[in-house]
């Protein structure tokens, strides 16, 4: 089960300090840790002109824009090369609309195959583009720890600029130039940036060396235009959505609500989303599986042609196609749900700390979604793998993980392979979400390993903390007014998350299931005044929860506010996070 405490009180030198704001936003702002003026002021009032940094402070920068701009006045070829996910394709569109713009036309997009070629550049790819006579090659969200491939484009005469995000290795790939803010010796304030972001600096950096020597006729702001993809890139990446990500992904949605690419319309159209009201749920939960779905089931040029199109009807057709095999995806994760949920129910034993579940026949790319709804539901650690195809040989499996709580992953596989020798051949990836891969003779031992692990960490700190609730309310207070404040914060998302409310005590008036499979949640409630105070859950049923549910029962509940568009009515309403 769940725990949960309140969050400590702003302090009072602090509350003084923001006092110009509602109690509701200095709260909030001190979750954050924003405690001055200056920080909650930028926090709550994005500026595009005067809270984004100097694209020159990106090490190497210089010498990038000089090298495309030359590649533009020679008429070389260039190649862009991006990641396959809902960062590297909205990124890869990015960069091919600014050559659009611009009016340049001799460059090739290249998106590896995401279960064929695997994660970043190859040498079939490498091969292919050398044989279309490529002279430059950026890479987009990928590329950083690529050391033997580089090797091999300088081999077959071509240059290649890396622009990324990830952590570099130990050793940098000989590049000609590399753009990236986490590499050593790069002063670069915002760390934190996506693939898309990147890129988008790289552009930002070649309008001013543009304007700077007329080459073409830009109009002032046009760029703007591309924050739909940097905003959707940055919105699907789980990146901090604080500092310069705030700003692009605050930008970013504004763009999203009127952007005139006709396939996001499509597909917007196709799923009842009223884009001029999308929010940043209806980006993460709607269209970004969409983009995923393409390379999960698929190929993964769909979703850049979708992005990029200028055509009505192929938009139409891709929006149809997308959603048609992000339907297959659900069916294929469910019934992986489905077995996993068999096998934990006929396990008969105390829960472990870390789960680890797998079975051949899985396909590794779709481990993450998988995993992602255990280490929710069960607030702990998970480690989900598959196998798939001959390409690393029989003996090599590989998986997903998800944190759960507040769990390091990437720290419980360090401590793993720590404590008798290597169990993982490699793994990488964030706090809160990794992946990884491991022989097929240490699969079997590899649950007990982790859980090992995690108690040694246990020792040194508390590996998953109790959910921190932002404040306590009562029904009275679910009104406009409040709700105001809250949406101040949003886009929400990684360390700038939705508020979590408690309100204790609360009798359910109305309980009912909703949907055509009626597996949707409502709760009414009666404030003070009569009024009804409405929260649901989707794919919940009472049936969930640790307590009894149902009319006429008094319960503590956890909940969001959020304002519902549905029918194009607005409604403010709860979305139960819990129930004790």
């Amino acid at each position: 089960m769940k725990k949960y405490s309140l969050r400590d009180p702003i302090p009072n030198n602090i509350d003084i300090v923001l006092k110009n704001y509602d109690p509701l936003v200095r709260s909030m702002l001190f979750s954050r840790g924003i405690v001055d003026f200056e920080t909650a002021d930028k926090f709550l009032y994005p500026d595009y002109i005067t809270h984004l940094h100097d694209p020159f402070l990106l090490k190497d920068m210089k010498k990038v824009v000089d090298r495309i701009l030359k590649a533009i006045k020679k008429k070389e070829k260039i190649a862009i090369f991006s990641d396959y996910d809902a960062d590297g394709i909205p990124g890869a569109v990015v960069l091919h609309d600014f050559f659009k713009k611009i009016g340049y036309e001799n460059f090739v997009n290249y998106i590896p195959l995401r279960n064929e070629e695997g994660f970043g550049l190859n040498d079939d790819a490498i091969k292919n583009l050398c044989d279309q006579k490529v002279d430059l090659l950026i890479t987009i969200d990928c590329g950083i720890t690529d050391v033997g491939e580089v090797d091999y484009i300088n081999e077959c005469g071509m240059e290649v600029i890396i622009t990324d995000h990830h952590i570099p290795g130990k050793k940098l790939p000989k590049a000609f130039a590399i753009i990236n803010p986490k590499q050593k010796g790069d002063n670069y304030p915002e760390k934190m940036l996506c693939g898309s972001g990147v890129i988008f600096k790289v552009i930002q950096a070649l309008i001013i060396k543009i304007k700077e020597e007329k080459l073409f006729d830009w109009k002032d702001g046009q760029e703007k235009w591309l924050l739909d993809m940097v905003g959707l890139a940055t919105l699907s990446d789980m990146v901090p959505l604080l500092g310069e990500n705030r700003v692009l992904s605050y930008f970013g949605m504004k763009v999203l609500q009127k952007s005139p690419r006709i396939g996001l319309i499509k597909l917007f159209s196709l799923l009842k989303i009223n884009s001029h009201t999308a929010t940043e749920d209806d980006i993460a939960f709607m269209i970004t599986p969409r983009i995923n779905a393409a390379s999960r089931m698929g190929i993964p040029r769909d979703a850049f042609q979708l992005l990029s199109t200028t055509d009505e009807t192929e938009a139409g057709v891709l929006a149809e196609h997308l959603n048609k095999i992000n339907d297959e995806r659900k069916g294929v994760v469910g019934s992986m749900v489905k077995e996993i949920k068999k096998r934990l129910e006929e396990r008969n034993e105390d829960m472990k700390h870390v789960f680890v579940f797998g079975n051949p026949e899985w396909k590794p790319s779709l481990l993450g979604l998988v995993a992602n709804s255990f280490s929710d539901e069960h607030n702990r650690p998970v480690f989900f793998w598959g196998r798939e195809g001959n390409k690393d040989g029989d003996s090599l499996i590989k998986g997903s993980c998800r944190a759960g709580g507040d769990t390091d992953v990437v720290s419980l596989m360090e401590k793993a392979n720590g404590i008798s020798g290597d169990v993982f051949v490699d793994y990488g990836g964030h706090k809160g979400a990794g992946g990884f891969s491991v022989l097929q003779k240490d699969i079997h031992t590899l649950e007990d390993r982790l859980n090992k692990a995690y108690e040694e960490l246990s020792k040194e700190k508390k590996i998953i903390p109790d959910i921190l609730i932002d404040k306590k309310l009562s029904l009275d207070e679910v009104n406009w007014s409040n709700y105001s404040q809250v949406e101040k914060f949003a886009p929400f998302g990684l360390d700038n998350p939705k508020p979590l409310f408690l309100f204790e005590d609360v009798e359910i008036s109305v309980l009912k299931l909703f949907g055509k499979e009626k597996n949707h949640l409502e709760l009414k409630f009666k404030n003070s005044k009569g009024k009804d105070v409405c929260a649901i859950a989707f794919f919940s049923t009472e049936e969930k929860f640790p307590v009894s549910v149902r009319a006429g029962k008094k319960i503590n509940l956890v909940a969001t506010m959020e304002k519902s568009q549905f029918r194009n009515f607005p409604e403010l309403r709860l979305r139960i996070v819990d129930i004790f």
